[in-house]
């Protein structure tokens, strides 16, 4: 899957699925975000080992990762589907989004949300959850706009980056309305 997309500023990015070569452009990514953007990663992507089992992983059906690519031919988004891949959970998938600073607010995350969506239809996949931590008032301000409801907090269930424990907010939608949000915000 390879698509080139138009961002509100007029600027092209490629938006493709990771491979296995992208280690270097993944790891470059990751170190470039600021501190406070990567301070509620699940994962420490500033370390290249975890980067490389990030890239390992994604080869089974549980995992589907997209990148964003400008025109120097670096990654400036990340996002994927993770499905746990038990029977009883099939029909669902967690939904995992990045944007580099200087790409926010061009609608390049709804872009890649899209091409996620698309991918998670196509596996018949019925709902998608987001989980945050309650600091991360952004991201849940934008998955509320998409269709996303609260469902459920856990209180001092996670840890940033520093060790401090925040509430885990999570959040579920139709991937049906999720689609009708996302064409409508984009048209």
């Amino acid at each position: 899957m390879e698509k080139k997309v138009k961002l509100k500023d007029g600027a092209e990015v490629l938006i493709r699925e990771l491979k296995e070569d992208d280690v270097e452009r993944s790891f470059a990514f990751f170190q470039a975000l600021p501190p406070e953007d990567r301070m509620y990663l699940r994962n420490d992507v500033t370390q290249r080992e975890v980067v490389e089992e990030r890239i390992r992983k994604m080869g089974t059906e549980k995992i589907m990762r997209l990148v964003a690519i400008n025109g120097d031919g670096d990654i400036v988004a990340d996002g994927s589907l993770e499905s746990e891949g038990y029977r009883w959970k099939n029909h669902l998938t967690e939904l995992r989004l990045i944007v580099a600073r200087d790409f926010q607010r061009k609608a390049l995350g709804m872009l890649l949300a899209r091409e996620l969506y698309l991918l998670a239809t196509s596996k018949r996949v019925e709902e998608i959850i987001v989980k945050v931590m309650r600091p991360q008032k952004g991201a849940r301000k934008i998955v509320k706009r998409l269709g996303f409801k609260r469902e459920t907090v856990l209180p001092d269930y996670v840890q940033d980056v520093d060790g401090n424990k925040h509430d885990l907010i999570v959040m579920r939608c139709k991937l049906q309305d999720l689609m009708n949000e996302l064409e409508h915000y984009i048209s």
